[in-house]
């Protein structure tokens, strides 16, 4: 009996009327078998009465007989089930914070596995067999847990929440589609469910392409870093390397300085002591000679006297002094002439910097053409955009917004707003002309004041060899050389606009502390002809890299 037992499943425990395992199970004459207090239930309620498994027929109420084979066999079943139910529990933790708890548990909550949208209940492992075993039950809807499933039911009708009604947004029950929402846009939730889900789909793949383009920028940011780190190490290495070739040529021509000061003392000092010595040396003779002529005056000898007379009566040979002096040395120009060294290997390394410095600026160069819808109507562009020069003839061209009226100016076609660029221009036999860059926004109507604080930062030439800065006040530039080569450098972020003389590799003048907060042109003025002296075009030239 018991090896049999183990080999039964609950299934067969099961009465058909409640589904639930045998309780007093009773046997009518046609075999079967039923609990005693559902059939005597079904049979007050239904006459004539019937077998509600095989609906045999039975004129008067049957006997029901105990069947104590199966009585037997249910109450076994019942005693294991709650071993392997107290066991399983044994083996099952408890729910931890923020899990769903089982509704049926007394005591210790274990943690949910399933939640029964017909039941409204969630059940752990062990009090969601019967879900899983009795067929009446199989039948329910079961979803991983959740909490609060009175809020899956309608408020309202006090029905599942099972459709969504798309006019209003909203979840709503059967009863709410042939009332409140008759007529509406209704589909099943699992319809709308794919709907959103795949929406949800796009956000994600949404929200994960903007963190991929957040990485990309993190990394674009900490390479910007690191490109900063060796662009300040290469500075600090140039700068160093400079400096001490500086200190050691002052210190060097501060000794030669020194040196030759001293050089020049000592050779008076020298001069004077020998003078000195030689007037002493006579000094000495010529006391000698005056002792023995005192001694001759004395004598009282008449002879000696005169025989002695000739040869002490006369000086002895001496050095006319009359013109010797001892000048001071002469220092003018000894400092200037040191200063002036210094300065030239000041210029040699200034010159290195600038090489290397103009080097790097190239590796920014971008291809700049010229847009003919901004120039003025006296300048003439080339076919590749790359050359303006000013015209004898105005051209009818329409006053649009962009166009300049009366400045001879255009700007380029291209436009910057963060940042490095970097372009060359050749100036080569103009008299004239006017290089930089604008803001967007500036005035192109009229007269134009072409200062930083009007949106301008340009350098010009005027009168062939009058070059100035554009800042206000304007800057007169003091160039060694005139340059027939312009580089023209911009650092957005930084607020730079730098202009270099290629040929030199000279910085000309450097606008810093710009604030830049819109898009900036590339300007090109080649001004007016002149009646044909400043004929010669501005040209954007491709940039030949320093080496």
């Amino acid at each position: 009996m018991s090896a049999a037992s183990c080999l039964m499943t609950e299934d067969q425990f099961l009465y058909s009327i409640c589904q639930d395992v045998f309780t007093d199970p009773v046997a009518t004459s046609c075999g079967h078998n039923f609990c005693k207090a559902c059939i005597t239930q079904h049979w007050n309620v239904n006459v004539p009465y019937q077998c509600p498994n095989c609906n045999k027929l039975f004129y008067t109420r049957p006997e029901l007989q105990v069947n104590t084979f199966i009585s037997e066999m249910a109450a076994q079943f019942r005693q294991s089930a709650q071993q392997k139910a107290s066991s399983s529990t044994s083996e099952q933790q408890a729910a931890k914070p923020g899990e769903v708890l089982c509704d049926v548990c007394t005591g210790t909550k274990l943690k949910a596995l399933k939640s029964c949208l017909v039941c409204l209940d969630s059940y752990c492992e062990t009090h969601l067999e019967p879900h899983l075993t009795r067929l009446g039950l199989k039948r329910h809807q079961l979803i991983d847990p959740v909490e609060n499933l009175e809020g899956r039911m309608c408020m309202k009708h006090d029905k599942l929440l099972e459709l969504f009604c798309k006019t209003d947004q909203m979840c709503v029950c059967m009863l709410c589609t042939v009332l409140d929402h008759k007529n509406h846009d209704v589909v099943p939730l699992k319809e709308e469910y794919e709907g959103k889900k795949a929406e949800l789909g796009k956000t994600e793949a949404e929200i994960q392409q903007m963190i991929q383009k957040r990485r990309l920028k993190i990394q674009e940011i900490k390479h910007s870093v690191e490109l900063s780190e060796e662009d300040a190490d290469r500075e600090v290495a140039d700068g160093v390397q400079v400096f001490t070739v500086l200190k050691e040529s002052v210190e060097r021509r501060m000794n030669e300085l020194l040196d030759t000061i001293k050089e020049k003392q000592r050779k008076t000092e020298k001069q004077a002591e020998g003078f000195i010595k030689e007037l002493e040396q006579e000094i000495s003779e010529l006391k000698k000679k005056s002792t023995e002529v005192k001694q001759l005056s004395r004598s009282e000898d008449h002879l000696h006297l005169l025989q002695s007379f000739r040869t002490l009566n006369t000086a002895p040979p001496t050095k006319n002094w009359t013109g010797v002096r001892v000048s001071p040395p002469s220092y003018e120009g000894t400092v200037v002439r040191a200063v002036n060294q210094l300065e030239e290997t000041l210029s040699k390394q200034m010159k290195k910097l600038f090489e290397a410095e103009l080097k790097r600026v190239q590796k920014s160069v971008v291809d700049v053409t010229l847009d003919p819808n901004t120039a003025n109507p006296w300048l003439i562009l080339s076919n590749d955009g790359k050359q303006v020069k000013s015209g004898d003839v105005k051209k009818n061209q329409p006053d649009n917004p962009e166009r300049f009226d009366y400045c001879a100016g255009v700007l380029a076609k291209q436009s910057f707003s963060s940042g490095r660029f970097y372009y060359e221009v050749q100036v080569k036999g103009k008299t004239e002309w006017s290089l930089g860059v604008v803001r967007e926004s500036i005035n192109r109507k009229g007269f134009i004041t072409r200062t930083p604080q009007k949106g301008y930062w340009t350098i010009w030439l005027r009168n062939e060899n009058e070059y100035k800065a554009r800042d206000d006040p304007p800057v007169l530039l003091s160039l060694k050389f005139w340059p027939e080569k312009v580089g023209v450098f911009v650092d957005y972020e930084e607020g730079l606009v730098s202009f270099y003389d290629i040929d030199t590799a000279a910085l000309i003048y450097s606008f810093t502390g710009c604030c830049f907060t819109e898009k900036i042109y590339p300007f090109f003025s080649p001004c007016l002809n002149d009646g044909g002296k400043n004929s010669a075009p501005l040209i954007i030239s491709p940039v030949n890299h320093t080496e």
